[in-house]
Protein backbone atom coordinates (compact mmCIF):
# COMPACT_ATOMS: atom_id res chain seq x y z
CA UNK A 1 0.00 0.00 0.00
CA UNK A 2 1.16 3.42 -1.31
CA UNK A 3 2.20 5.50 1.98
CA UNK A 4 -0.32 8.72 2.44
CA UNK A 5 0.26 12.02 2.12
CA UNK A 6 -0.12 12.99 5.75
CA UNK A 7 2.89 11.03 6.45
CA UNK A 8 5.62 13.16 4.56
CA UNK A 9 6.43 15.82 7.15
CA UNK A 10 6.94 13.28 9.58
CA UNK A 11 9.80 10.86 7.51
CA UNK A 12 11.32 14.52 6.05
CA UNK A 13 11.94 16.45 8.48
CA UNK A 14 14.09 18.38 6.19
CA UNK A 15 12.64 21.47 4.14
CA UNK A 16 12.20 21.28 0.46
CA UNK A 17 11.03 24.26 -1.01
CA UNK A 18 8.61 23.30 -3.44
CA UNK A 19 6.31 26.16 -3.64
CA UNK A 20 6.48 27.08 -7.09
CA UNK A 21 6.27 22.95 -8.09
CA UNK A 22 2.96 23.34 -6.44
CA UNK A 23 1.81 26.04 -8.39
CA UNK A 24 2.36 24.64 -11.30
CA UNK A 25 0.74 21.00 -9.97
CA UNK A 26 -2.35 23.28 -9.54
CA UNK A 27 -2.78 24.87 -12.83
CA UNK A 28 -1.69 21.39 -14.48
CA UNK A 29 -4.43 19.88 -13.19
CA UNK A 30 -7.04 22.11 -14.51
CA UNK A 31 -5.21 21.47 -17.99
CA UNK A 32 -3.89 17.52 -17.53
CA UNK A 33 -5.43 14.78 -16.33
CA UNK A 34 -4.03 14.44 -12.74
CA UNK A 35 -1.77 17.13 -13.79
CA UNK A 36 0.92 14.76 -15.38
CA UNK A 37 1.41 13.12 -18.98
CA UNK A 38 2.44 9.66 -17.40
CA UNK A 39 0.98 8.17 -13.80
CA UNK A 40 4.15 7.80 -12.33
CA UNK A 41 5.41 11.09 -12.91
CA UNK A 42 2.39 12.07 -9.83
CA UNK A 43 4.21 10.53 -6.89
CA UNK A 44 1.18 9.70 -5.41
CA UNK A 45 2.75 5.95 -4.68
CA UNK A 46 4.70 8.08 -2.23
CA UNK A 47 2.72 10.28 -1.18
CA UNK A 48 3.35 13.56 -2.50
CA UNK A 49 2.88 15.93 -5.03
CA UNK A 50 4.84 16.17 -8.12
CA UNK A 51 7.74 18.02 -8.60
CA UNK A 52 8.16 20.04 -12.13
CA UNK A 53 12.01 20.13 -13.61
CA UNK A 54 13.56 23.21 -14.71
CA UNK A 55 16.46 21.98 -16.56
CA UNK A 56 19.23 19.42 -16.08
CA UNK A 57 22.71 18.86 -16.79
CA UNK A 58 24.99 15.47 -16.12
CA UNK A 59 23.61 13.71 -13.10
CA UNK A 60 21.62 16.66 -11.69
CA UNK A 61 18.29 17.97 -12.07
CA UNK A 62 17.37 21.57 -11.35
CA UNK A 63 13.68 22.12 -10.24
CA UNK A 64 11.61 25.35 -10.87
CA UNK A 65 12.08 26.13 -6.79
CA UNK A 66 16.06 26.16 -7.53
CA UNK A 67 16.50 22.91 -6.08
CA UNK A 68 19.13 20.42 -7.27
CA UNK A 69 18.97 16.68 -7.24
CA UNK A 70 21.19 13.77 -7.94
CA UNK A 71 19.33 12.08 -10.73
CA UNK A 72 18.37 8.42 -11.26
CA UNK A 73 15.43 8.08 -12.93
CA UNK A 74 17.01 9.45 -15.65
CA UNK A 75 13.88 10.09 -17.93
CA UNK A 76 13.25 6.60 -16.34
CA UNK A 77 16.70 5.25 -18.76
CA UNK A 78 17.29 7.21 -21.89
CA UNK A 79 19.75 9.44 -20.17
CA UNK A 80 22.71 6.98 -20.07
CA UNK A 81 25.34 9.08 -21.03
CA UNK A 82 23.29 11.68 -18.21
CA UNK A 83 21.85 14.61 -19.26
CA UNK A 84 22.44 17.64 -21.85
CA UNK A 85 25.57 15.42 -22.68
CA UNK A 86 27.67 17.63 -25.23
CA UNK A 87 27.92 15.83 -28.26
CA UNK A 88 24.57 14.94 -28.40
CA UNK A 89 23.29 18.27 -27.91
CA UNK A 90 25.59 19.42 -30.53
CA UNK A 91 23.97 16.44 -32.79
CA UNK A 92 20.42 17.17 -32.18
CA UNK A 93 21.51 20.92 -32.73
CA UNK A 94 23.27 20.26 -36.08
CA UNK A 95 20.05 17.68 -37.08
CA UNK A 96 17.59 20.71 -36.17
CA UNK A 97 18.71 23.18 -38.32
CA UNK A 98 18.50 21.00 -41.17
CA UNK A 99 14.69 20.69 -40.82
CA UNK A 100 13.07 18.91 -37.53
CA UNK A 101 11.37 16.36 -39.86
CA UNK A 102 10.52 15.34 -43.29
CA UNK A 103 8.37 12.10 -43.63
CA UNK A 104 10.81 11.14 -45.71
CA UNK A 105 14.01 8.46 -45.29
CA UNK A 106 16.97 9.79 -44.10
CA UNK A 107 20.80 8.64 -44.22
CA UNK A 108 20.70 9.09 -39.75
CA UNK A 109 18.48 6.20 -40.21
CA UNK A 110 20.74 3.86 -42.34
CA UNK A 111 23.62 4.50 -40.06
CA UNK A 112 21.28 3.85 -36.79
CA UNK A 113 19.74 0.74 -38.49
CA UNK A 114 23.31 -0.12 -38.88
CA UNK A 115 24.70 0.29 -35.63
CA UNK A 116 21.94 -1.82 -33.73
CA UNK A 117 22.44 -4.50 -35.98
CA UNK A 118 26.04 -4.29 -35.35
CA UNK A 119 25.40 -4.69 -31.65
CA UNK A 120 21.91 -6.50 -30.76
CA UNK A 121 22.41 -10.49 -31.85
CA UNK A 122 19.11 -10.90 -33.11
CA UNK A 123 18.75 -8.05 -35.73
CA UNK A 124 19.35 -8.32 -38.38
CA UNK A 125 16.89 -5.97 -40.04
CA UNK A 126 15.65 -3.23 -37.76
CA UNK A 127 12.39 -1.03 -37.76
CA UNK A 128 12.07 2.22 -36.20
CA UNK A 129 9.32 3.54 -34.40
CA UNK A 130 8.56 6.42 -31.69
CA UNK A 131 7.88 4.35 -28.67
CA UNK A 132 8.66 1.20 -26.43
CA UNK A 133 4.81 0.84 -26.92
CA UNK A 134 4.53 0.47 -30.67
CA UNK A 135 7.23 -1.44 -31.16
CA UNK A 136 5.87 -3.69 -28.63
CA UNK A 137 2.51 -3.93 -30.19
CA UNK A 138 4.36 -4.04 -33.92
CA UNK A 139 6.16 -7.18 -32.76
CA UNK A 140 2.95 -8.66 -31.40
CA UNK A 141 1.22 -8.31 -34.61
CA UNK A 142 4.47 -9.87 -36.57
CA UNK A 143 4.61 -12.90 -34.69
CA UNK A 144 0.64 -13.50 -34.93
CA UNK A 145 1.47 -12.88 -38.93
CA UNK A 146 4.17 -15.57 -38.86
CA UNK A 147 2.50 -17.97 -36.87
CA UNK A 148 -0.81 -17.91 -38.00
CA UNK A 149 -1.91 -18.23 -34.09
CA UNK A 150 -3.58 -15.84 -31.76
CA UNK A 151 -2.20 -16.10 -28.19
CA UNK A 152 0.72 -14.80 -26.87
CA UNK A 153 2.00 -15.60 -23.40
CA UNK A 154 3.39 -12.41 -20.83
CA UNK A 155 4.79 -12.75 -17.20
CA UNK A 156 3.23 -11.19 -14.09
CA UNK A 157 4.58 -7.72 -13.64
CA UNK A 158 6.26 -7.38 -16.66
CA UNK A 159 4.78 -4.19 -18.91
CA UNK A 160 5.32 -4.01 -22.50
CA UNK A 161 3.52 -1.00 -23.35
CA UNK A 162 -0.07 0.26 -22.75
CA UNK A 163 -1.32 -1.43 -25.87
CA UNK A 164 -4.86 -3.52 -24.79
CA UNK A 165 -3.22 -7.22 -25.30
CA UNK A 166 -0.58 -6.16 -23.56
CA UNK A 167 -1.63 -4.31 -20.70
CA UNK A 168 -3.43 -7.23 -18.56
CA UNK A 169 -2.99 -8.80 -14.98
CA UNK A 170 -2.37 -12.66 -14.28
CA UNK A 171 -5.30 -14.54 -12.75
CA UNK A 172 -4.73 -16.76 -10.53
CA UNK A 173 -3.97 -20.41 -11.09
CA UNK A 174 -1.12 -21.87 -13.15
CA UNK A 175 -1.68 -20.21 -16.21
CA UNK A 176 -5.12 -18.48 -16.63
CA UNK A 177 -7.07 -16.32 -19.36
CA UNK A 178 -5.47 -12.80 -18.40
CA UNK A 179 -8.30 -10.15 -17.78
CA UNK A 180 -8.12 -6.77 -18.54
CA UNK A 181 -5.97 -4.68 -16.45
CA UNK A 182 -7.51 -1.03 -16.79
CA UNK A 183 -10.87 0.14 -18.03
CA UNK A 184 -11.28 0.53 -21.44
CA UNK A 185 -9.57 -2.54 -22.29
CA UNK A 186 -12.16 -5.20 -23.53
CA UNK A 187 -12.07 -8.69 -22.10
CA UNK A 188 -12.03 -9.66 -26.11
CA UNK A 189 -8.39 -7.93 -26.23
CA UNK A 190 -7.10 -9.75 -23.18
CA UNK A 191 -8.16 -13.29 -23.50
CA UNK A 192 -5.98 -14.00 -26.27
CA UNK A 193 -2.90 -13.25 -23.98
CA UNK A 194 -1.87 -15.63 -21.19
CA UNK A 195 -0.41 -14.22 -17.66
CA UNK A 196 2.12 -16.89 -15.95
CA UNK A 197 4.68 -16.05 -13.36
CA UNK A 198 8.26 -14.98 -14.13
CA UNK A 199 10.64 -17.58 -12.86
CA UNK A 200 8.10 -20.21 -12.24
CA UNK A 201 9.39 -22.85 -14.85
CA UNK A 202 6.17 -25.42 -13.66
CA UNK A 203 3.90 -22.54 -14.80
CA UNK A 204 5.65 -21.85 -18.46
CA UNK A 205 5.03 -25.45 -18.89
CA UNK A 206 1.71 -25.96 -18.15
CA UNK A 207 1.13 -22.72 -20.16
CA UNK A 208 2.99 -24.01 -23.71
CA UNK A 209 1.62 -27.37 -22.72
CA UNK A 210 -1.97 -26.23 -23.24
CA UNK A 211 -1.77 -23.25 -25.79
CA UNK A 212 -0.39 -22.76 -29.14
CA UNK A 213 1.57 -19.71 -28.89
CA UNK A 214 2.22 -16.93 -31.76
CA UNK A 215 4.82 -15.35 -29.14
CA UNK A 216 6.30 -15.98 -25.65
CA UNK A 217 7.39 -12.43 -25.10
CA UNK A 218 9.18 -11.52 -21.92
CA UNK A 219 11.59 -8.51 -20.56
CA UNK A 220 14.97 -10.79 -19.99
CA UNK A 221 15.53 -9.29 -16.87
CA UNK A 222 12.35 -8.06 -15.61
CA UNK A 223 12.98 -4.65 -14.78
CA UNK A 224 9.35 -3.35 -13.99
CA UNK A 225 8.42 -5.25 -11.09
CA UNK A 226 11.96 -3.83 -9.76
CA UNK A 227 15.23 -5.12 -10.95
CA UNK A 228 14.02 -9.11 -11.08
CA UNK A 229 16.69 -10.88 -12.82
CA UNK A 230 16.17 -14.08 -14.99
CA UNK A 231 16.51 -17.52 -12.60
CA UNK A 232 19.66 -19.51 -13.80
CA UNK A 233 18.53 -21.94 -16.99
CA UNK A 234 14.77 -19.95 -17.35
CA UNK A 235 15.67 -17.62 -20.59
CA UNK A 236 17.56 -21.10 -22.02
CA UNK A 237 13.80 -22.95 -21.14
CA UNK A 238 12.21 -20.16 -22.92
CA UNK A 239 14.23 -20.78 -25.77
CA UNK A 240 13.53 -24.25 -25.72
CA UNK A 241 9.56 -24.43 -24.81
CA UNK A 242 9.26 -21.52 -27.96
CA UNK A 243 11.20 -23.69 -30.33
CA UNK A 244 8.95 -26.40 -29.29
CA UNK A 245 5.82 -24.69 -29.24
CA UNK A 246 6.31 -23.52 -32.98
CA UNK A 247 5.77 -19.91 -30.94
CA UNK A 248 8.64 -16.89 -31.90
CA UNK A 249 10.69 -15.91 -28.77
CA UNK A 250 10.66 -12.22 -28.44
CA UNK A 251 12.59 -10.40 -25.63
CA UNK A 252 11.46 -6.74 -24.67
CA UNK A 253 14.66 -5.01 -24.25
CA UNK A 254 13.21 -1.75 -23.85
CA UNK A 255 15.31 -1.32 -20.61
CA UNK A 256 17.96 -3.62 -20.74
CA UNK A 257 19.15 -2.80 -24.44
CA UNK A 258 22.16 -1.00 -24.85
CA UNK A 259 22.60 -0.42 -21.13
CA UNK A 260 23.80 -3.85 -19.26
CA UNK A 261 25.88 -4.54 -22.56
CA UNK A 262 26.09 -3.75 -26.05
CA UNK A 263 24.45 -6.03 -27.30
CA UNK A 264 21.64 -6.45 -24.51
CA UNK A 265 20.74 -8.83 -22.10
CA UNK A 266 20.45 -11.51 -24.74
CA UNK A 267 24.42 -10.91 -25.59
CA UNK A 268 24.79 -11.04 -21.55
CA UNK A 269 23.15 -14.84 -21.47
CA UNK A 270 24.02 -15.98 -24.75
CA UNK A 271 19.90 -16.61 -25.33
CA UNK A 272 19.03 -14.99 -28.84
CA UNK A 273 15.33 -14.35 -28.97
CA UNK A 274 13.43 -14.49 -32.71
CA UNK A 275 12.66 -10.56 -32.12
CA UNK A 276 13.83 -7.46 -30.14
CA UNK A 277 11.81 -4.60 -28.86
CA UNK A 278 14.06 -2.07 -27.80
CA UNK A 279 13.77 2.22 -27.12
CA UNK A 280 14.95 4.69 -24.78
CA UNK A 281 19.38 4.35 -25.15
CA UNK A 282 18.09 4.08 -28.85
CA UNK A 283 16.52 7.72 -29.13
CA UNK A 284 19.38 9.09 -26.97
CA UNK A 285 16.47 10.90 -24.51
CA UNK A 286 14.34 11.88 -27.88
CA UNK A 287 11.37 9.83 -29.23
CA UNK A 288 12.41 6.59 -30.40
CA UNK A 289 12.27 2.93 -30.07
CA UNK A 290 12.49 -0.11 -33.03
CA UNK A 291 12.04 -3.74 -33.04
CA UNK A 292 14.10 -5.70 -34.72
CA UNK A 293 14.94 -9.27 -35.94
CA UNK A 294 15.86 -11.63 -38.93
CA UNK A 295 15.62 -10.90 -42.39
CA UNK A 296 13.22 -13.65 -42.86
CA UNK A 297 10.46 -12.28 -40.14
CA UNK A 298 11.12 -8.58 -41.34
CA UNK A 299 10.31 -9.09 -44.55
CA UNK A 300 7.07 -9.50 -43.07
CA UNK A 301 6.25 -6.17 -42.84
CA UNK A 302 4.99 -3.82 -45.22
CA UNK A 303 6.34 -2.21 -47.95
CA UNK A 304 8.50 -5.76 -48.40
CA UNK A 305 5.53 -7.63 -46.79
CA UNK A 306 1.84 -8.20 -45.88
CA UNK A 307 2.06 -7.10 -42.27
CA UNK A 308 1.04 -3.02 -41.93
CA UNK A 309 3.25 -0.98 -39.36
CA UNK A 310 3.66 3.10 -40.25
CA UNK A 311 4.20 5.93 -38.17
CA UNK A 312 5.30 9.37 -39.04
CA UNK A 313 7.53 10.43 -37.07
CA UNK A 314 9.24 6.94 -37.00
CA UNK A 315 12.81 7.76 -38.44
CA UNK A 316 13.16 11.22 -36.89
CA UNK A 317 16.31 13.06 -38.25
CA UNK A 318 16.64 14.85 -34.43
CA UNK A 319 15.88 11.30 -32.74
CA UNK A 320 18.47 9.54 -35.15
CA UNK A 321 21.15 11.62 -34.50
CA UNK A 322 21.02 11.57 -30.77
CA UNK A 323 20.77 7.71 -31.00
CA UNK A 324 24.04 7.87 -32.98
CA UNK A 325 25.89 10.09 -30.87
CA UNK A 326 24.74 8.35 -27.51
CA UNK A 327 25.65 4.67 -28.97
CA UNK A 328 28.90 5.89 -30.37
CA UNK A 329 30.38 6.60 -26.93
CA UNK A 330 29.38 3.02 -25.42
CA UNK A 331 32.49 1.47 -25.80
CA UNK A 332 33.77 -0.92 -23.77
CA UNK A 333 35.49 1.34 -21.43
CA UNK A 334 32.17 2.79 -20.51
CA UNK A 335 30.16 -0.08 -19.55
CA UNK A 336 32.97 -0.78 -17.46
CA UNK A 337 32.54 2.53 -15.39
CA UNK A 338 29.04 2.01 -15.53
CA UNK A 339 29.13 -1.52 -13.76
CA UNK A 340 31.88 -0.25 -11.75
CA UNK A 341 29.59 2.93 -10.46
CA UNK A 342 26.63 0.31 -9.88
CA UNK A 343 28.34 -1.73 -7.64
CA UNK A 344 29.84 0.81 -5.77
CA UNK A 345 26.30 2.89 -4.93
CA UNK A 346 24.48 -0.78 -4.18
CA UNK A 347 27.20 -1.84 -2.11
CA UNK A 348 27.01 1.30 -0.17
CA UNK A 349 23.19 1.71 0.09
CA UNK A 350 23.00 -2.15 1.69
CA UNK A 351 25.61 -0.52 4.17
CA UNK A 352 23.54 2.78 4.67
CA UNK A 353 20.47 -0.06 5.29
CA UNK A 354 22.48 -2.03 7.51
CA UNK A 355 23.98 0.66 9.68
CA UNK A 356 20.13 1.62 10.80
CA UNK A 357 18.23 -1.72 10.48
CA UNK A 358 16.19 -1.17 7.79
CA UNK A 359 15.68 -4.34 5.93
CA UNK A 360 16.59 -4.05 2.36
CA UNK A 361 17.38 -6.18 -0.59
CA UNK A 362 19.49 -4.27 -3.41
CA UNK A 363 19.65 -6.51 -6.78
CA UNK A 364 21.78 -4.71 -9.36
CA UNK A 365 23.22 -5.34 -12.68
CA UNK A 366 25.54 -3.17 -14.89
CA UNK A 367 23.33 0.34 -14.75
CA UNK A 368 20.37 -1.00 -12.81
CA UNK A 369 19.16 -1.48 -9.25
CA UNK A 370 16.37 -1.75 -7.34
CA UNK A 371 15.98 -1.06 -3.51
CA UNK A 372 13.67 -3.40 -1.96
CA UNK A 373 12.09 -3.11 1.02
CA UNK A 374 12.09 -6.89 1.90
CA UNK A 375 14.50 -9.35 3.36
CA UNK A 376 15.32 -11.12 0.98
CA UNK A 377 15.52 -10.25 -3.26
CA UNK A 378 11.62 -10.87 -5.09
CA UNK A 379 11.80 -13.99 -7.40
CA UNK A 380 8.74 -12.54 -9.32
CA UNK A 381 6.13 -10.23 -9.00
CA UNK A 382 3.74 -11.66 -6.02
CA UNK A 383 6.47 -11.50 -4.06
CA UNK A 384 7.51 -7.92 -5.51
CA UNK A 385 4.12 -6.97 -4.14
CA UNK A 386 4.88 -7.85 -1.15
CA UNK A 387 7.64 -5.23 -0.23
CA UNK A 388 7.36 -2.96 2.32
CA UNK A 389 5.69 -0.28 0.31
CA UNK A 390 4.78 2.27 3.44
CA UNK A 391 8.77 2.16 4.12
CA UNK A 392 9.96 2.63 0.46
CA UNK A 393 7.99 6.03 -0.07
CA UNK A 394 9.43 6.97 3.22
CA UNK A 395 12.77 6.82 1.89
CA UNK A 396 12.09 8.38 -1.28
CA UNK A 397 10.84 11.10 0.53
CA UNK A 398 13.53 11.46 2.63
CA UNK A 399 16.08 11.52 0.19
CA UNK A 400 13.98 14.02 -2.07
CA UNK A 401 14.38 16.16 1.00
CA UNK A 402 18.47 15.84 1.09
CA UNK A 403 18.49 15.85 -2.80
CA UNK A 404 18.47 12.72 -4.18
CA UNK A 405 15.87 11.94 -7.03
CA UNK A 406 15.08 8.21 -7.09
CA UNK A 407 12.22 6.29 -9.03
CA UNK A 408 8.90 7.30 -6.62
CA UNK A 409 7.71 3.63 -6.91
CA UNK A 410 8.44 0.64 -5.63
CA UNK A 411 8.36 -1.29 -9.10
CA UNK A 412 10.81 1.17 -10.82
CA UNK A 413 14.45 0.75 -11.40
CA UNK A 414 17.36 3.36 -10.29
CA UNK A 415 19.35 4.16 -13.05
CA UNK A 416 22.92 5.01 -12.39
CA UNK A 417 24.55 6.91 -15.87
CA UNK A 418 28.17 7.81 -17.30
CA UNK A 419 27.69 11.17 -15.26
CA UNK A 420 27.20 9.90 -11.61
CA UNK A 421 30.94 10.21 -10.87
CA UNK A 422 32.24 8.80 -7.27
CA UNK A 423 31.34 12.54 -6.24
CA UNK A 424 27.64 12.09 -7.02
CA UNK A 425 27.69 8.55 -5.70
CA UNK A 426 28.99 10.29 -2.03
CA UNK A 427 26.72 12.44 -2.31
CA UNK A 428 23.88 9.45 -2.87
CA UNK A 429 25.03 7.31 0.19
CA UNK A 430 25.58 10.71 2.33
CA UNK A 431 22.17 11.17 1.44
CA UNK A 432 20.87 7.40 2.11
CA UNK A 433 22.08 7.19 5.06
CA UNK A 434 20.11 10.51 6.57
CA UNK A 435 17.18 8.72 4.76
CA UNK A 436 17.27 5.22 6.02
CA UNK A 437 18.02 6.88 9.94
CA UNK A 438 14.69 8.71 9.40
CA UNK A 439 12.83 5.36 7.71
CA UNK A 440 14.31 3.71 11.01
CA UNK A 441 12.78 6.17 13.26
CA UNK A 442 9.26 6.53 11.69
CA UNK A 443 9.05 2.61 12.25
CA UNK A 444 10.18 2.59 16.09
Amino acid sequence: MSAPAERVSETSPAALNTTHSSELYERARTLLPGGVNSPVRAMRSIGRDPIFIDSAAGCELTDVDGNTYVDYVCSWGPMILGHADADVVSAVQAAAVRGTSYGAPTEAEVELAAAIAERIPSAELVRMTSSGTEAAMSAVRLARAATGRDKILKFAGAYHGFSDSLLVDAGSGVATLAVPGSPGVTAAAAADTIVVEWNDPDSLRAACERYEFAALLAEPAAANMGLVPPAPGFLELLRELADANGALLVFDEVITGFRVAPGGWQQVSGVTPDLTVIGKIVGGGLPAAAYAGSAELMNRIAPAGDVYQAGTLSGNPLAMAAGLATLAKLDATAYETLAATTTALAAGLRDAAAEHGVPVTVVEACGLLTVFFAAAAPENYSQARECDFEAHAAFCRALLAHGVYAPPSQYEAWFPSLAHDDQAVERTLTAATQAFAEVARSAS
